[in-house]
């Protein structure tokens, strides 16, 4: 196997995705914990994650030397990199030019790290304020950008690799090559590894299982995430399973209708549904910090299926979580809360359910895979993501009942024109934005003062990154003239062009 030390990045899990996909045994651990690993006669590689910290301050997290001395092939990854860097005597000083996104790599010298293709320069995905200043004895160059004189470097002899930029993302050309190239230095032979029915059915008779005959309730919202994942536990449960969706008052125009309607059609799922609009937005009133925001309505939710909880007597609450819920709610030892997900970080001490997660540890992508192999329809598994805070994390302020009626006519002529123009499956995500900014504009000749609402457009395969997509400009002129014409409260529309990272995909 190869272990995966965690240093927080956002991504770590990330890398022990791409290793699963390769068919290599892999296992993520923090950097304090490596001792109890290295004495495995299993191991063959060790990986050095990316992280927030700074490598070069005497608090920052770190390995011991002594693990570059096992002969046992190392990969630093951006963090990583410093730490070697650091650690065997060379220079970590912060960069003079900060990069988040795309920068192109030129190889300066060959490597079996960079053996593909027979290529001189290929895209890679940046995330770094520190960089490598000066390399540590016995390495060498092996690829470097336009401000990084040390993207990649090497030392042969021992097998130690460090590179400032990210594989694991898929942004990065030929990103998992590097990360099969790494496994062929571990003597280890990569092979890709689809997702069968089979491993399915093994997570389904494993949620029979672990449940018994225990009472569930499920979170049902009726994104991707929570469909699939009450679908797999009614699959598995039958009659002791009882999906709840809660109508916060914060969903999209037509969402309860329509979930009551595809739930009992297609999959005999009868689905409770409890108006809750007044408690949220009571709860609501007057708060302004997204944080905030976010836990107050993960709380009211809590609170809402307690009661739930205990009309069935249900020993378990399934929940939609994935991975990139749980890594942005700093859900790993060392990595940093990006925003807090209502789902994520466990249930108040006195709620009686243990929470039961089938998806946990996988990304959007794999879970709709799992869908289409439950043979789910595309309406399901290939919906656009929605928050579980909903609307309340697009109204950029309070929220209010007038500030959601005139959001939710702008979304619902964004997704309507999208849906048209056909491009529903080339995004990962489409929106509009309440930004809370009013700006001067003109109606019939006189003084107009009116709303401003953002799009936001993104294109990405695990959202663990993304790119904001380049929608054709007479698409966002259409969708521009309907939302000021048709939502008079609004006079401007503007466009988002943030990739993932720096910004995330929602602006709170």
């Amino acid at each position: 196997m190869i272990i995966v030390v965690d240093f927080g990045s956002q991504t770590t899990h990330l890398i022990g995705r791409r290793l699963r996909e390769i068919g290599v045994i892999n296992q993520i651990v923090d950097p304090e914990n490596i001792s109890d690993h290295i004495q495995d006669k299993n191991l063959k590689g060790i990986i050095l994650s990316g992280g927030p910290g700074d490598a070069y301050k005497e608090d920052a997290l770190t390995v011991d030397r002594s693990i570059f001395n096992l002969n046992i092939p190392v990969l630093g990854i951006c963090y990583g990199q410093q730490v070697i860097a650091q650690v065997l005597g060379g220079g970590v000083t912060p960069g003079k030019k900060k990069e988040f996104g795309p920068a192109e790599l030129r190889i300066t010298q060959d490597s079996p790290l960079f053996d593909f293709c027979h290529i001189e320069k290929f895209n890679v995905w940046m995330n770094h304020g520190d960089e490598v200043s000066s390399l540590p004895h016995g390495f060498t160059t092996i690829g470097k950008t336009d401000t990084i004189p040390y993207a990649a470097i090497a030392d042969e002899e021992r097998k130690l690799y460090g590179i400032q930029f990210h594989p694991e993302v898929v942004h990065t050309q030929f990103g998992l090559d590097i990360l099969k190239n790494f496994a062929r230095i571990c003597a280890l032979e990569p092979k890709d590894q689809p997702m069968t029915t089979e491993f399915i059915e093994g997570l389904i008779a494993d949620i029979k299982e672990s449940v018994g005959g225990a009472q569930v309730i499920g979170a049902l919202s009726g994104g991707v995430d929570s469909s699939i994942a009450c679908l797999m536990v009614h699959r598995a449960m039958g009659d002791q399973f009882t999906p709840v969706y809660i109508d916060s008052g914060l969903m999209r125009e037509g969402e309860t209708d329509e979930l009551q309607k595809v739930f009992k059609q297609n999959y005999d799922m009868e689905v409770k549904i409890v108006h809750a609009e007044k408690q949220f937005l009571d709860n609501l009133k007057g708060v302004t910090d997204p944080e905030q925001k976010r836990k107050i309505i993960g709380k009211t939710f809590i609170d809402v299926l307690q009661e739930e909880a205990d009309k069935k007597d249900a020993t378990f609450l399934v929940q939609g979580t994935i991975y990139p819920d749980v890594i942005e709610s700093a859900g790993t030892k060392h990595a940093k809360n990006i925003k807090s997900h209502h789902n994520v970080g466990g249930l108040p001490k006195d709620m009686k359910v243990m929470l039961l997660e089938p998806l946990r540890n996988f990304y959007k992508d794999e879970v709709r895979t799992i869908g289409t192999l439950l043979k789910l329809p595309k309406e399901i598994t290939h919906r656009h993501p929605f928050p579980g805070p909903g609307l309340a994390i697009r109204i950029i302020g309070d929220v209010t009942q007038s500030k959601l009626e005139i959001l939710r006519r702008a979304d619902t002529i964004v997704t309507t024109e999208i849906h048209h123009a056909g491009l529903d499956e080339k995004l990962w995500q489409v929106f509009a934005i309440y930004t809370g900014i009013k700006t001067t504009g003109v109606r019939g000749d006189n003084r107009a003062y009116g709303e401003t609402i953002a799009l936001r457009a993104v294109e990405s395969l695990d959202v663990m990154s993304s790119n904001f997509a380049k929608l054709p400009w007479d698409l966002l002129e259409k969708i521009s003239v309907r939302i000021v014409t048709e939502v008079t409260e609004v006079n401007r529309v503007v466009y988002d062009i943030t990739n993932k990272p720096p910004g995330t995909v929602e602006w709170e």
